[in-house]
């Protein structure tokens, strides 16, 4: 018996009962779908249809001609990076502050946010959240103008301490040796209390009849913290490192571009910078989407990468 004409009925039945079904849904919970309507316009107008000019990218772009009208070079722009007299020295330093940061910034919020779940009393625990939380909301500009105010050889209240106790004056900003440690330190000061939220709002799921237990069994408050609070939060700290090792690459542009200068570009030029200075200072915009779509690249295939392992070792991940 042929059962293909049945199948195609069957097939057909479906697409209306679905879309019935949908339809039922949507009369049900319309209200969350007009609430999530503009966010899903703001992905689409800002993130996708952007996506449009990726092309360029394989195109000897002319703005008077447009994009469509572009001669296709393919990968020329992508070659002439690889073969750039910069290439090593951009991969080297994004991949030098991006895992400098990961290692040094990734755990201290985890630790921060720990020692404030330890701690009993409300107002201290208060007045450090308040103090960490605080730097989080300075603007980029006024951070970058702290740290050359503090950094200063002459008048920098570092210097001052560093010449108090015998030690020479030391020009921070100038040396390129200084700038990877300057970064990261002073990003992990400003973001630590922000980003202890997270783990703080974890460790207050974890439920407190576990710690009553422990506490009978004669567990320390240093083996409750490492069998109960930490395998409580670890999906999150799962998913939160995933989703920094996805960034790896994209390091931030404005507070490096704020802190660069001529004496120090050897160790703070990163890609973000270049394509500013080569796409938008030097008009190549062709080659400096094809740098950006690069870095875009990378940053994809380490954030499945890594999205694979977390699940095939700890069982959690973003998919």
């Amino acid at each position: 018996m042929n059962t293909a004409p049945v199948r195609r009925t069957e097939a057909r039945e479906a697409v209306p009962s679905k879309w019935r079904a949908f339809r039922r849904t949507f009369r049900k919970n319309w209200e969350l779908y007009l609430l999530i309507t503009p966010v899903v316009l703001y992905f689409f107008i800002f993130d996708y249809l952007p996506m449009y000019g990726i092309q360029i990218a394989f195109k000897n772009f002319v703005a008077a001609k447009g994009i469509w009208a572009s001669e296709w070079i393919g990968f020329d722009h992508f070659e002439r990076f690889f073969n750039s007299f910069y290439f090593d020295r951009l991969i080297l330093n994004t991949l030098g502050i991006s895992l400098y940061q990961l290692a040094i910034g990734f755990p201290i919020p985890l630790i921060l946010a720990l020692l404030l779940n330890e701690v009993g009393n409300s107002h201290f625990k208060r007045f450090v959240q308040t103090v960490t939380y605080a730097p989080h909301f300075l603007s980029t500009v006024v951070m970058v103008g702290l740290i050359i105010i503090f950094l200063s050889p002459q008048n920098g209240i570092i210097n001052h301490l560093i010449t108090f106790f015998g030690g020479e004056r030391i020009s921070f900003m100038t040396e390129p040796g200084w700038f990877k440690s300057i970064y990261v330190f002073s990003g992990v000061w400003q973001g630590m209390g922000w980003s202890s939220i997270i783990y703080l709002a974890a460790l207050a799921g974890i439920d407190p009849t576990l710690h009553e237990a422990a506490k009978v069994d004669g567990a320390s408050r240093l083996q409750r913290i490492w069998k109960i609070n930490l395998p409580g939060i670890m999906p999150t700290v799962v998913i939160l490192l995933i989703l920094n090792v996805g960034q790896i690459m994209g390091v931030g542009f404005e507070k490096i571009y704020l802190m660069q200068n001529d004496l120090n570009i050897e160790s703070s030029e990163v890609i973000s910078t270049y394509v500013y200075t080569q796409g938008i200072l030097g008009a190549q915009y062709s080659f400096s989407a094809a740098v950006g779509l690069f870095n875009s690249l990378v940053n994809l295939v380490l954030l499945v990468l890594v999205n694979r392992i977390a699940k095939k070792v700890n069982e959690t991940s973003l998919w």
